[in-house]
């Protein structure tokens, strides 16, 4: 006869609880957690809430054609699902199984995206007000996206360099963007106005942010810390389970999306514009904002004050340009000089003629 006492086999976690502790274990993203627990649900209750383990390539190919057929869901949502549905079973499951390798993705169409015109962004932000035409003013001068913007912190504004540090962008990337001359103003009045409050918070018991990864425990002071302060808080505390600590949130996307589609409606813009619309608007195209330094932006820009513009309108009031003697090189006059090309062993050199170029851009 067993003793009573007896401590029992611990308990096996949960198929989602397993999910969430791989995914976090890769650093992805909170995002990606959501996304891929919800399509694991969906995809379970949709057989009848049977056990991955028990179904394979004939169950996700069914599943994903009924988004596709019945759903009518886009191509990104549909690999969405099946990207959910293989970290499933490779990474949670274990099952490297031949027939993963022949699920293949839907074929995404190329789509341009929608693009306002200078007039049309003036427009949408003379019907924003404080916070929200303040942020709606970096998405546009700046390029940032609206997460991106929304997480901005204190110590990342740079106001003597006239830059903005952009912490964990997409793909857990940092880089380093413009600050529109137009914006510094009134965003160093608004940082006036956060910082009495982070003050007033203090004294309440309060004013604590959270921190990314273990900074709060290494650090156990710094979410007190001005420098770490959201620049975009939110209006109420939260108590945090784990530390008990009153803790102020960002400015959630959504009241900026609220905020941006009424505007919209306001200045009777037809497109379906939202806030990431103001990023494509921008000056810099998004494969520069991403991979490229502030100064090879502002030598390739269509800034007039620049060589080479040409084609797109600038607005000199909400971009930051290149000017002798404010941080960047006075440009030359005459033709663009040819960027010298690092001098490789003799015979390896490939001759670079205009019609190879015009071959490999095609």
């Amino acid at each position: 006869m067993t003793s009573m006492n007896t401590p029992s086999a611990p308990q096996k976690p949960k198929l989602l609880d397993r999910v969430r502790e791989a995914i976090r274990s890769r650093h992805y993203s909170r995002n990606t957690e959501d996304a891929y627990v919800a399509w694991i649900k969906r995809f379970i209750f949709f057989h009848g809430k049977r056990h991955p383990m028990e179904m394979g390539a004939p169950e996700i190919t069914r599943f994903l054609s009924f988004l596709a057929v019945e759903g009518k869901v886009s191509a990104s949502t549909q690999n969405q699902a099946l990207s959910a549905l293989l970290f499933l079973y490779k990474e949670v499951l274990d099952q490297p199984l031949p027939w993963l390798d022949n699920i293949a993705p839907a074929k995404r169409p190329v789509r341009l995206p929608v693009v306002l015109s200078r007039d049309e962004v003036q427009a949408i932000l003379a019907h924003l007000h404080g916070t929200s035409r303040l942020m709606g003013t970096f998405l546009y001068g700046a390029g940032l996206r609206v997460l991106e913007c929304c997480r901005l912190r204190v110590k990342d504004v740079d106001f003597a360099a006239k830059q903005i540090v952009v912490r964990n962008g997409k793909g857990d990337k940092d880089r380093v963007t413009l600050l529109p001359g137009v914006a510094a103003s009134d965003l160093a009045r608004h940082l006036e106005a956060v910082h009495v409050q982070h003050q007033r918070d203090g004294g309440r018991g309060a004013g604590w942010v959270e921190l990314p990864g273990a900074l709060g425990r290494k650090y156990p002071n710094a979410g007190r810390e001005w420098g770490w302060q959201w620049v975009f808080p939110a209006t109420r505390f939260y108590r945090d389970p784990e530390t008990g600590q009153r803790r102020r949130h960002h400015l959630h996307e959504s009241v900026l999306q609220r905020a941006v589609k009424e505007a919209v409606r306001r200045a009777g813009v037809a497109k379906p514009a939202s806030p990431h619309t103001f990023r494509h608007s921008g000056v810099y195209p998004a494969f520069m904002r991403d991979h490229s330094s502030p100064r090879r932006r502002l030598r390739h820009s269509d800034c007039p004050r620049t060589p080479g513009a040409q084609g797109r309108q600038h607005d000199h009031d909400l971009h930051a340009c290149s000017q002798p003697g404010a941080g960047s090189r006075p440009q030359p006059s005459g033709p663009p000089l040819r960027h010298r090309r690092r001098r490789s062993a003799p015979g390896s050199r490939s001759p670079c003629r205009p019609d190879m170029l015009r071959a490999l851009a095609a």
